[in-house]
């Protein structure tokens, strides 16, 4: 799965503050409560492999977003915390590549593989993810390190988040993606 040449990079997703606000709950709890503690090991593999590691965050322009620079919700979720010499990529938009220089810092790196975690599954995850494996990239998405909340439909049904996070997954799977839980891609996708 991994390129002798090329490690993956862990690519972590809006994991700020910001998603721990009330709000985004309003509908029911999220799922997946130990993605923060599967994000921390992935991290420490990473990092301990010498792998590269990008940080995506979100800058919303919205002035009532959590998301919005200048708010305590912008900073970084303290065990997604950036370290030195690793990337951050600033987003306005759901895809991590609409607007920002993702690919251009992937292909610089000869990057050619991913593997994604973060939030939301069914919004920026999903879009991201989608993009990258039409741009060609070898992308793993990490199933228990990525969360949902419920959400209504348009018909007025209200699906569980862990409906929504299931369904997304499959939405990305196959065609854009490989899911795989944390285990799998430790187990995997690194040395050793």
């Amino acid at each position: 799965m991994r390129p002798e040449t090329h490690p993956p990079a862990l690519l972590l997703i809006d994991l700020q503050r910001a998603i721990d606000d009330p709000r985004w709950a309003a509908e029911g709890p999220r799922n997946t409560p130990d993605a923060e503690a599967n994000v921390a090991r992935l991290l420490a593999a990473w990092r301990a492999a010498g792998h590269p590691v990008i940080h995506v965050r979100h800058d919303s322009v919205e002035p009532n977003s959590t998301y919005r620079p200048g708010t305590p919700g912008h900073a970084f979720k303290e065990e997604a915390m950036p370290a030195a010499g690793e990337s951050v990529v600033a987003k306005r938009t759901n895809s991590a590549f609409i607007g920002t220089g993702l690919d251009d810092l992937l292909r610089g790196r000869g990057i050619i593989a991913l593997v994604v975690a973060g939030v939301i599954t069914n919004n920026s995850v999903e879009a991201t993810v989608r993009m990258a494996g039409n741009l060609g990239y070898a992308t793993t998405v990490v199933s228990d390190a990525t969360y949902t909340f419920a959400k209504r439909d348009g018909r007025g049904r209200l699906w569980s988040a862990e409906d929504v996070h299931a369904l997304s997954l499959a939405n990305m799977d196959g065609e854009y993606a490989t899911v795989a839980t944390t285990e799998t891609v430790l187990a995997t996708l690194l040395p050793g």
